[in-house]
């Protein structure tokens, strides 16, 4: 009966554990950019119409930007998106290859254990157990340092492109400067958009 529960407890901890290898997985498929891309996108929208619609009611003169257009032409998104899948891949691959092995002893378990020596059955049921726990640690360690790393380059991304929104309206005299997604509807708001891109690149 011990052998059993073991097994299918497990068995069922798999299932969780491939949940905390979403980004492992994200990795290893063609819409991986494209994630990365809108968690950049939305981040990088809401922090400029924070940092940008303080004070818009009381200004005389507001301007708009669409940020998602800017992030969507910068150079910088590629980069990023391919210094992002490098840094990761051999981390996702490991933790891939470990759960393929953790499977398979799984597996052998269901299907030998039955027949197998006790002590072979005992020792075959602490392998599992150590390697799921590794494999936990390793697997949470991944989606921590993957969201970190995502956040520094979003911060960077982020950074130029207020700058350069700063720099656009100091020029042209504008009071407050919001992101054109944070907005229903603008009447007098100019779109300054083209001229924010020109000087972020």
């Amino acid at each position: 009966m011990r052998f059993y529960l073991i097994i299918d407890r497990a068995s069922s901890e798999i299932a969780g554990f491939r949940a905390l290898t979403k980004f492992s997985n994200l990795l290893q498929i063609a819409w991986f950019k494209e994630f990365i891309v809108k968690k950049l996108l939305c981040a990088a929208s809401f922090g400029i119409a924070l940092a940008f619609s303080a004070g818009a009611q009381a200004a005389d003169k507001i301007a708009v930007v669409n940020v998602g257009e800017i992030f969507q032409q910068l150079p910088a998104r590629e980069a990023v998106m391919k210094q992002l899948e490098n840094e990761f891949k051999n981390r996702a691959s490991e933790l891939q290859r470990m759960e393929t092995d953790l499977q398979s002893k799984i597996q052998k378990l269901q299907r030998d254990g039955s027949t197998m020596k006790s002590s072979e059955r005992t020792k075959l049921e602490k392998d599992v157990m150590a390697k799921r726990e590794e494999f936990a640690k390793k697997a949470q360690a991944f989606e921590q340092d993957h969201r970190r790393r995502e956040m520094e380059e979003r911060n960077k991304i982020l950074s130029r492109i207020q700058d350069a929104i700063k720099v656009v309206a100091g020029k042209e005299g504008y009071d407050v400067v919001i992101d054109a997604n944070a907005v229903a509807y603008s009447v007098s708001g100019k779109n300054i958009t083209a001229s924010v891109l020109k000087q972020v690149k």
